[in-house]
């Protein structure tokens, strides 16, 4: 309680010192605490609010280890800034799926939705292939189809789709140029996330479409962290930038759940990149390198895309603000860290991800990736959990059938005598990311989805949750 007056305190005198101790989550729900929506939902309109964005996406026989992924999202901010998608690689082994959380609005994660798994999936690519791929790219071949997206719920402009072609191309031809004849996955997934970063800083500063100028510079702008998940037979690579997480539900053989964090937050939190981020500059600048736990005294994720003004010399900023910078884009950019005394040795931020690789074996039965609206609500034992009896409890959701046609009597007995236990957990939701995103909100629902433009965001942040299930008699 003394917290929680503290926080209240400094909010209402903007003691930036004390306020910045407990972060976004504490604000958030102090807000909550202080301020009650208009009304509340009733609990059919919960359930179709929950539902609104879920999606389900089988693949049992699709010659992969994944059985089925389930995803959600629930928006706070108006537009929403987190996207995701889900697609198979259609010129190569293996199944992508990836969670992206923006700031400074949607535009940084739209795009990395729109084109990071390209990158990737051509990254992954044998020289042969690429070869063909480029040439069909360039209208010398046939045309190839490099993924196969699923779920696509927005598209880009023609004129930057048409931009992003041309840096697309340019990328391949680079990866023709590498002496490498290998592929391999966590090079292919840190090659193509540095490259895509370094795209769009190239596309806003030197531009040469006036009609989509002011898009690609929105774009570098704002930012996104993100969290991308390649699997291929039982390999799975996890590749993270920012606080987004992917947590490992794993059932041991003592039919116990335990949760596995594949990622670890970058943030203020995590030390060690605490101490990366101050080793990278000047002895003089460690204090001010993170001040009130945000990079800068302003950015909460310590690895981002876009985000140059945290990148860019003070030099091509300066140029900008004087010469290109558009006017509508000047709200967005944070002019006061180069200005100040505190923009001395850029760049401050990187897209550097890190990438886990985790051999899958029989006892792992699920990973959850979300961005850290999800996060800020529950732990990741808790996430497990709640995915874990909604795996058993949605077994009585479908009628039942006899397996087998020549069963006895009494052994079609003791299976509904076993079916009988799970109604006791019986879920309301058959789709398992509206469960865990209902449970994650628990008795707040009812006012946190209610009033959501003038309330919802000072009681939550947008949340995205995809759910990998694993098919554990796929062979190891």
């Amino acid at each position: 309680m003394t917290v929680s007056v503290r926080c209240i305190l400094a909010s209402s005198l903007g003691n930036a010192t004390i306020y910045s101790k407990f972060g976004d989550f504490s604000r958030r729900r102090l807000h909550t605490f202080l301020t009650k929506p208009s009304r509340e939902l009733s609990s059919d309109k919960v359930t179709e609010i929950l539902r609104a964005n879920e999606f389900s996406l089988p693949l049992k026989n699709d010659g992969c280890c994944v059985e089925l992924s389930e995803s959600n999202q629930l928006p706070s901010n108006s537009p929403m800034e987190d996207t995701r998608s889900e697609a198979k690689c259609l010129l190569s082994k293996g199944m992508l799926f990836g969670v992206f959380d923006g700031h400074g609005g949607p535009a940084c994660a739209q795009v990395l939705a729109k084109r990071l798994f390209d990158y990737i999936c051509a990254g992954l690519l044998p020289k042969d292939i690429l070869r063909q791929y480029a040439q069909s790219l360039e209208g010398r071949g046939p045309p190839m189809d490099l993924l196969e997206k699923y779920n696509e719920t927005f598209d880009l402009l023609p004129e930057l789709n048409s931009l992003y072609r041309k840096s697309f191309i340019k990328y391949v031809r680079k990866l023709l140029e590498d002496d490498e004849e290998l592929v391999e996955a966590k090079l292919a997934l840190e090659k193509a996330i540095l490259s895509l970063d370094e795209d769009i800083s190239t596309e806003a500063l030197n531009c040469e479409m006036p009609e989509v100028a002011a898009q690609t510079m929105q774009v570098a702008i704002s930012g996104s962290v993100c969290c991308v998940v390649y699997i291929d037979g039982s390999h799975l690579h996890v590749a993270n930038v920012g606080d987004c997480r992917a947590v490992l539900g794993v059932l041991t053989k003592d039919d116990v759940w335990k949760a596995k964090p594949l990622t670890y937050d970058h943030n203020y939190e995590n030390k060690s990149e605490v101490a990366r981020i101050r080793s990278e500059h000047p002895a003089n600048e460690a204090r001010k390198v993170l001040q009130y736990g945000r990079l800068l005294g302003s950015l909460a994720p310590l690895r981002a895309f876009g985000d140059f003004s945290y990148k860019w010399s003070k030099a091509v900023q300066d140029k900008l603000v004087k010469t290109k910078l558009p006017l509508e884009l000047v709200k967005y950019f944070d002019l006061s860290n180069y200005r100040s005394g505190f923009y001395l040795t850029p760049p401050y931020l990187t897209v550097k991800p890190e990438i886990t690789h985790h051999r899958l074996t029989s006892e792992d039965k699920f990973l959850i990736i979300a961005t850290d609206g999800l996060w800020d609500e529950i732990s990741s034992t808790e996430a497990v959990r709640f995915v874990a009896a909604h795996l058993r409890g949605k077994i009585v959701l479908d009628p039942f059938r006899v397996p087998k046609e020549d069963m006895k009597l009494k052994d079609i007995h003791e299976l509904l005598l076993r079916r009988k236990q799970y109604f006791d957990v019986k879920p309301i939701d058959r789709n398992g990311a509206t469960h865990l995103l209902r449970n994650a909100l628990g008795c707040r629902a009812s006012f946190s989805l209610a009033d959501s433009k003038n309330f919802s965001r000072y009681d939550r942040d947008d949340i995205t949750i995809t759910i990998i299930y694993f098919d554990t008699t796929f062979p190891r």
